[in-house]
């Protein structure tokens, strides 16, 4: 779902300390304030470990995340870590969001190299303000955002919010979401009563004001509300007419791409091999990303973390597709989507909003 949504759901859970996203880490060095242009966005300086041991002439690359660190971020902290940015000759940056767009806005901007940002999003700020960014690589494969709900209200599928009255974000996007479902199952948008309720997609949800939230995230809400002891139904926010989107990409700029192309490149070589650690040793990865939590603003839950990355791995490679895969197909079926439900002023291309650099 949109990152308005996630940031929603995540903002709450900072707020009322009833979601926690689960975190990773070793030794590297403890996250520490740091300024990014006029946003005052925040980072951490994680330590660069080359191999050698040498004193490199590394590229200062700024990485700005979606949100606070957790489990999504793990491989990124594991290629700083054991030192893979490094050996690509790069000193990688992590920087925090001072605000929602700062992902998108910063990178538009060339105030910052790289930014992971949501897909629905690149489009809407292609089409409609003409942004000059594209996506490099997908990192989740599939969306992430449920329809959530406790389960005694009985709720597996859009039919049965038929009557129901569905608690959300505020978005354009989160409406266009319900419009397709309901018209998918037969039904229509106002047999479902939408309440905006900002920030508070959980505890709406918890106190009875809604019957179902939807924006709060399978790898996060879910595993934070089984731990607090709730028993709950979800079901995914694509399919029924919704295709299939990525949950978040990394994106750069235009002028970057088409001038420095092999610093992205190298950026994505080492975030596969970071993933690669994950996938292959989530524990120890898990502890790296754990010592890079920050504790003050959005504190972690080892069992909670260790949870979402258990969904999450499947869900950023398969088989069939290697992490940081996107193809044409994906991004032109929700280009279609968007438009088709007025969520874009204009068509763009595919090659507007994505490419394809990795080799």
């Amino acid at each position: 779902m949109k990152k308005r949504m996630r940031m929603a759901a995540a903002v709450m859970a900072a707020m009322m300390g009833m979601m926690t996203l689960g975190g990773c880490g070793t030794a590297s060095e403890k996250s520490e304030t740091a300024a990014l242009t006029e946003s005052q966005a925040e980072g951490t300086d994680a330590k660069q470990a080359p191999e050698d041991g040498k004193s490199q002439d590394l590229k200062e690359i700024n990485v700005v995340l979606d949100w606070y660190p957790n489990a999504i971020h793990t491989f990124i902290y594991t290629a700083i870590e054991r030192g893979y940015y490094a050996e690509e000759g790069l000193d990688v940056k992590v920087r925090f969001p001072a605000n929602a767009n700062d992902a998108l806005s910063l990178v538009a901007a060339g105030k910052a190299e790289i930014g992971m940002y949501y897909q629905q999003d690149v489009i809407q700020a292609v089409a409609n303000q003409g942004t000059k960014i594209k996506s490099i690589g997908a990192i989740v494969q599939s969306p992430l955002s449920v329809v959530l709900s406790l389960k005694d209200k009985n709720i597996t599928g859009p039919e049965n919010l038929v009557g129901k009255t569905v608690g959300y974000g505020g978005t354009a996007l989160s409406e266009a979401v319900v419009k397709s479902m309901m018209e998918y199952v037969g039904a229509d948008a106002s047999d479902v009563n939408l309440i905006d309720v900002g920030f508070e997609l959980m505890s709406s949800m918890t106190t009875g004001n809604v019957d179902a939230t939807i924006g709060c995230l399978v790898n996060h809400e879910v595993p934070q509300m089984e731990e607090e002891g709730f028993d709950v139904n979800y079901f995914m926010a694509d399919g029924y007419g919704i295709p299939n989107y990525y949950e978040e990409v990394f994106l750069a700029n235009n002028e970057m791409i088409q001038q420095e192309p092999e610093v992205l490149e190298g950026f994505l070589r080492a975030s596969k091999k970071g993933f690669e650690d994950f996938k292959n040793d989530p524990n120890g990865c898990l502890a790296i990303l754990m010592n890079n939590q920050n504790e003050e603003n959005f504190p972690l839950t080892q069992s909670v973390e260790e949870k979402s990355c258990e969904t999450l791995l499947p869900l950023m490679e398969s088989d069939e597709v290697p992490f940081l895969t996107q193809t044409e197909e994906c991004w032109q079926e929700n280009i279609d989507w968007m438009s088709e439900s007025g969520l874009i002023d204009k068509k763009v291309d595919v090659s507007d909003v994505m490419v394809n650099l990795q080799e």
